[in-house]
């Protein structure tokens, strides 16, 4: 068991009440619960309530997404009746063109058509009731490109979606349940580093690949031999913030702000105020956001008392409010740097002018890339720009069918053999993906800054840092 090191983020329920929703593509922010439709024949996956976070086309996992046309394809699939089901699919992403779930079972639809054995992958998502869907569908979107340009291509892999509702237990529950089927090869997923660390247990048990473009904890490096990521771990995170602090803003005096209940924070902080100590800077303060009535006017105004001349935010996505709190009451006074929980619309949104200038370190930028094949494939296919965790999900993807097209035999050991192999290489959405003895992915990070913009139809938006 060589492998990962990464901590856990928590994909959690956001509860800031947005008065306005711009435009900007999928920025819109949406309501979600996982919906089972009546099936009978198809796809349908185990037994119980695991079971309705399963679905191959017989099941909508997307409420806030649901259509006439998607829904009634969705029957057909699941009664078995693939060139209805396949109809029913196209005109519904006539109607609503960027749903990468509508997209996902239009393709499993074609290949269950054409063969009744195929090879599969899964991807898993996190659609908690009541909270935003749009991380769950930046994800989808990826694979769903991935699955698109191999169908096209010739060959066919089944996608099976998955839902953990972003809670490790039930990560778990799911990654049994997909290893309990044969035919899937690899599984993507799952996002927070929280439900990857729990259910990558599971898949070293049952020898089933795990590849997850968005934990970057670092822990997740020793989780064992068959867990993988297209993700840079926090350890280069927690560099590349620290040498923007030390040589690019030249400030040594650092608040850090983060949530001790999130091992994707805890780990993003240790590796940031490792790296800062380690190199003469001062970590003056670790603010704590996670207790009851956090008070972020006040917490700033003790780590000014105590000389602090720069503040990281290193929080996760359920804290993202008290994050909010902090740009807001700082007012552009002191510089700020952040992980990549902040880059979100409401960042844009909410912190708007407050949130000028502060930078966030990601994986990906599309306007570092606006020459590649992926950024504008991606643009036709879905509408607009997309983000980092769909190009890292779109890497994931790209990883498992490649290293299943290399593998002298296609199944799971000969899947995480080909893929640690130092001669696997798979051509990605901007460099090409091959995978350190850890599982890791050595891959520089991107620095963006928030600008006045219309891109993102806040009036302000994420731009490469100069």
């Amino acid at each position: 068991m060589a492998k990962k090191n990464d901590t856990a983020a928590l994909l959690g329920a956001l509860v800031i009440t947005l008065g306005l929703l711009g435009a900007g593509g999928w920025w819109f922010l949406q309501q979600n619960q996982s919906l089972q439709l009546p099936t009978s024949l198809g796809d349908v996956i185990g037994q119980g309530e695991t079971a309705n976070r399963l679905s191959r086309g017989e099941r909508l996992l997307l409420q806030g997404d649901r259509q006439p046309d998607k829904e009634q394809g969705i029957a057909a699939y699941g009664t078995g009746d693939f060139p209805e089901a396949i109809r029913l699919f196209q005109a519904s992403l006539q109607a609503s063109p960027n749903d990468p779930e509508t997209l996902i079972y239009l393709n499993n639809a074609k290949i269950r058509q054409q063969t009744a054995n195929p090879q599969a992958i899964a991807v898993v998502v996190s659609l908690p009731v009541d909270t935003d869907t749009s991380g769950a569908k930046e994800i989808l979107r990826g694979v769903a490109q991935a699955q698109k340009e191999a169908l096209d291509g010739g060959r066919g892999f089944l996608v099976v979606l998955a839902d953990d509702d972003g809670d490790p237990a039930i990560a778990a529950e799911v990654a049994q349940a997909l290893a309990d089927q044969a035919d899937i090869l690899g599984v993507v997923g799952h996002f927070s580093s929280d439900t990857s660390l729990a259910a990558a247990q599971i898949y070293e048990a049952e020898n089933l690949v795990m590849i997850s473009p968005t934990s970057t904890a670092v822990s997740l490096s020793t989780a064992g031999d068959y867990i993988f990521r297209t993700v840079p771990s926090d350890r280069f995170t927690g560099t590349a913030l620290a040498n923007y602090l030390l040589e690019r803003l030249n400030q040594r005096q650092v608040v850090v702000f983060f949530n001790s209940t999130s091992g994707y924070s805890n780990s993003l902080k240790d590796s940031l105020t490792t790296e800062l100590f380690t190199r003469g800077g001062t970590v003056v303060a670790e603010v704590d956001v996670s207790p009851g009535g956090f008070n972020g006017a006040q917490a700033l105004t003790d780590a000014k008392n105590k000389g602090v001349t720069a503040i990281a935010l290193v929080t996760d996505t359920p804290t993202l409010n008290q994050a909010l709190q902090i740009i807001q009451v700082n007012e552009n006074q002191l510089p700020i740097v952040a992980g990549d929980s902040l880059y979100k619309p409401e960042t844009l949104q909410i912190g708007g002018r407050d949130a000028v200038d502060m930078v966030v370190a990601i994986p990906w930028h599309i306007l570092n890339h606006t020459n590649g094949t992926f950024p504008q494939v991606s643009r036709a296919l879905w509408g607009g720009d997309v983000n980092w965790r769909t190009a890292l999900s779109y890497d994931a993807a790209i990883a498992l069918m490649t290293g299943i097209q290399q593998s002298s035999t296609p199944d799971r050991q000969n899947l995480q053999q080909t893929l640690a192999s130092p001669n696997f290489s798979a051509l990605g959405a901007a460099q090409t993906i091959q995978f350190l003895p850890s599982g890791d992915r050595n891959q520089a990070l991107e620095m963006v800054t928030v600008q006045p913009g219309e891109r993102s139809g806040f009036g302000y938006d994420f731009v490469p840092v100069p």
